[in-house]
């Protein structure tokens, strides 16, 4: 079996890039639209974090701005490492305790995030320019 042109693996490797990181882009673009970034912090007021609303806004933003720069392939390695964290916060705060599976054999599970984790582990590691951070 031979291996596919390098051309070919860069391109899959900016694909996924771009696709996980439109993900926080729009979660993050989405929570300001719909005026939900108080609700968002004071969920996480309710878990013991701090200046709940500071905090969901700090995220937010991070979602936004991190989301484009990632795309845009800079900060590769420090934000997939900083949006899988959030991820895993996300199964243990709220898709756990709902299981596996998100719909079908059940509803609200973890099966989405352990993709997306995969998915910004796998960004991490193809990304040509290392550990640098621009």
């Amino acid at each position: 079996m031979t291996s596919p042109p390098d051309s070919r693996v860069s391109a899959g490797a900016t694909l996924l890039r771009v696709a996980v990181a439109s993900v926080f882009v729009i979660h993050g673009i989405t929570r300001v639209a719909n005026g939900t970034v108080g609700g968002f912090g004071g969920f996480l007021g309710s878990w013991g974090f701090p200046l709940g609303v500071a905090v969901a806004w700090a995220i937010t933003l991070t979602e936004i701005a991190g989301g484009a720069t990632l795309a845009a392939g800079r900060c590769v390695v420090p934000l997939a490492s900083w949006f899988a964290l959030q991820i895993a916060a996300g199964i243990v705060m709220v898709h756990a305790q709902n299981g596996w599976f998100v719909v079908g054999a059940g509803t609200g599970g973890a099966e989405y995030s352990a993709l997306i984790i995969a998915a910004l582990a796998a960004t991490a590691l193809t990304d040509p320019r290392g550990r640098r951070l621009f």
